[in-house]
């Protein structure tokens, strides 16, 4: 008789942790780096509201998590290349990739303005811009050549605007670029500034028709308004943000000066934009999970919800400055404590659920 004990083909804690790892690996949103976004931009808001400790304590922790998410992602790329390149030319995920440029650029706006470390900016706008080049020919090619495509009400979200965000990103770093280089490299990145916020808002006509033309003409579900919806105000956000650097910035390049009737005007209609934006957004969570009960759970893409809100705060700050609109102080005074609780409860959220992951807490039991 054979007394030689059976091994157990359990899996054992280690190799469940193994297994969870690999399978959030290779379903790694692409739209993660909406955390740096969110994390940036929020500690820059922190920033302009003179509270240097969370400021800076937002940047530090910005630097890990934009770490971590590029290592996450180089081995998502090498692991499960098929799975990370078919996500690139799919409509719903495919947008979700330009989260690492405006990660990127965000990041960089923050080692301008709370560290003036211009030469580790300067990497990450030559990054952002690289970045920028492929993500948005991969994507829109893909998209345009495909066969089998989906219909506009199962192929469009808000996190098509990022494409606007990440575009715009590139027009503040270089604005905040431009004021601190000397010519005739002012000049030149100036106007480059000047043509991706140009760029930028007519990309955002062009989704926008399409998304408020989804909006209105076909049935909307509450799982259809994923938190990136609120991209609709972010992206005019940013796009008022950039368009306030460029007018601080006229007295370095004339022909920013012949322009600025333009750009004044253009920069209030993105303000205003966004701003008519916020009561419809909130009308809408409101109906998605109150009149609708739509469960209230984390999601990697809250980030890009978490985003907008910091993003309207400094965005309003810098066209005060701009403008003189001394009357508008109440806003981003305000909304940098919206940003801040909105951050907050997220990235608790964000804890909780790698907690769960990992089985060292129970998931909650969903009611019979």
């Amino acid at each position: 008789m054979n007394s030689e004990p059976v091994k157990s083909h359990r899996p054992t804690q280690h190799g469940l942790a193994g297994e969870r790892w690999f399978a959030g690996l290779s379903d790694l949103s692409p739209a993660y780096f909406g955390m740096v976004m969110a994390t940036g931009i929020v500690s820059l808001a922190a920033h302009l509201s003179d509270m240097p400790t969370i400021a800076n304590g937002l940047f530090g922790l910005n630097i890990v998590v934009y770490t971590v998410l590029w290592v996450l992602t180089v081995l998502r790329m090498l692991r499960y290349p098929r799975r990370f390149f078919g996500d690139m030319i799919d409509h719903l995920r495919g947008p979700g990739f330009f989260t690492t440029v405006a990660g990127t650029g965000v990041l960089g706006s923050q080692c301008v303005l709370l560290v003036a470390n211009f030469h580790v900016a300067a990497v990450l706008w030559g990054l952002a811009i690289v970045l920028w080049v492929a993500v948005t020919y991969t994507i829109f090619t893909g998209f345009a050549v495909k066969t089998n495509k989906p219909t506009l009400d199962k192929g469009i979200s808000g996190a098509w605007l990022l494409a606007v965000v990440s575009t715009q990103s590139i027009a503040v770093l270089s604005a905040l670029l431009a004021a601190h280089v000397g010519q005739p490299y002012k000049l030149e990145i100036n106007f480059f500034a000047l043509s991706m916020w140009l760029w930028g808002g007519m990309l955002y006509i062009w989704m926008m028709s399409l998304i408020f033309y989804r909006y209105n003409f076909f049935p909307l579900a509450p799982g259809d308004l994923a938190p990136p919806y609120w991209i609709n105000m972010g992206a005019m956000a940013i796009s008022t943000l950039a368009g306030s650097l460029l007018i601080i910035n006229v007295a370095d390049a004339p022909f920013l000066l012949s322009l600025q009737p333009f750009i004044k005007g253009f920069t209030v209609f993105y303000w205003a934009t966004g701003t008519w934006w916020i009561p419809m957004l909130l009308l809408l969570a409101l109906w998605r999970h109150v009149y609708m009960r739509f469960p209230l759970k984390y999601d990697p893409l809250y980030w890009g919800g978490v985003f907008p809100l910091g993003m309207y705060a400094v965005s309003t700050h810098e066209l005060i400055e701009a403008m003189g609109f001394d009357f508008l102080d109440l806003l981003p005074q305000t909304f940098v404590y919206i940003a801040l609780i909105a951050w907050t409860a997220t990235f608790v959220g964000l804890v909780l659920s790698l907690l769960r992951r990992f089985g060292v807490i129970a998931s909650p039991v969903a009611p019979q």
